[in-house]
């Protein structure tokens, strides 16, 4: 069993309802390679989408409690946006001396690179739902028409596609049809994948799409967000430690155990022995 890192290395926490956060991990261990890193995966909650908004708000304070006494991060990066969404200022309210970086859909960027000015957010039905998202769009896309489109699917079908290799290309090609709007002579030139798991899926999303579009992923902005403030806090320590995962279910599939190991991550606590 791998052994919780020390206090004093104090690693950055990335966290997420599955294993979507795994993509901007990557990007982080790029940008910032000398620190040591702790991969949280809700999955006795996924998918998200499933929950109540104050029931799983509820959870995530309770949760990240337990984590920050657990795990002691120098930073926490929620890799996750219908939890940033719904619930990054209640845990910065409820942590006021831990810093964290949300995830958030990238309308902005998407706003500024559109030729058609037709723009699609494809995100799980939490956060399409969210005022949070609406006001994003009303700040910075409001000369473009933007379309909201939930997935009640998408994430479960990246899910199985980073376990399995296989995925139904029929059933992804379902869930992002609504994406794609004509007027006229005018296209959707630009989706936005506001969930961290579909950058997982982008070659199936472009297999799939009825005519080119790009694609945006946040998960090296979110990675660079993350490396300004980890450059503001103290240094990672004298040692690297292990990088782990830890699944709150305690009994992650072998699937998923071979998944995390193929990150070069390790299992820890009761995860180890599931």
């Amino acid at each position: 069993m791998i052994a919780v890192p020390s206090p004093l290395v104090r690693p950055i926490l990335f966290f997420d309802s599955g294993i979507g956060g795994l993509s901007v991990v990557k990007e982080a261990r790029i940008l910032l390679p000398e620190h040591s890193y702790v991969y949280v995966a809700d999955d006795a909650a996924f998918p998200y989408g499933a929950w109540e908004e104050g029931a799983l708000r509820t959870r995530l304070i309770s949760l990240f409690g337990d984590l920050i006494a657990r795990f002691s991060p120098s930073l926490i990066v929620i890799a996750c946006n219908t939890a940033s969404t719904l619930a990054i200022g209640d845990l910065r309210n409820a942590f006021p001396g831990q810093p964290f970086v949300g995830t958030v859909p990238a309308v902005k960027p998407a706003a500024e690179r559109t030729c058609s000015g037709l723009v699609s957010v494809l995100a799980t039905p939490g956060t399409v739902k969210r005022q949070y998202t609406r006001d994003l769009i009303d700040t910075y896309a409001a000369k473009c028409d933007v379309r909201l489109v939930g997935s009640e699917n998408l994430a479960r079908l990246a899910e199985q596609y980073m376990r399995e290799g296989f995925v139904d290309e029929d059933a992804v090609r379902a869930e992002i049809a609504p994406c794609f709007v004509e007027e006229g002579r005018r296209r959707t030139d630009i989706v936005v994948l506001a969930c961290t798991h579909y950058p997982f899926l982008v070659n199936r999303l472009r297999k799939t799409a009825p005519w080119p579009v790009d694609w945006i992923d946040t998960s090296e902005a979110i990675a660079r967000r993350a490396l300004t403030l980890a450059e503001s806090l103290s240094a990672p320590g004298p040692r690297k430690a292990p990088d782990v995962a830890y699944f709150t279910s305690r009994k992650p599939p072998a699937s998923l155990r071979r998944l995390v190991s193929g990150f070069g991550l390790a299992l820890v606590g009761e995860a180890a022995t599931a």
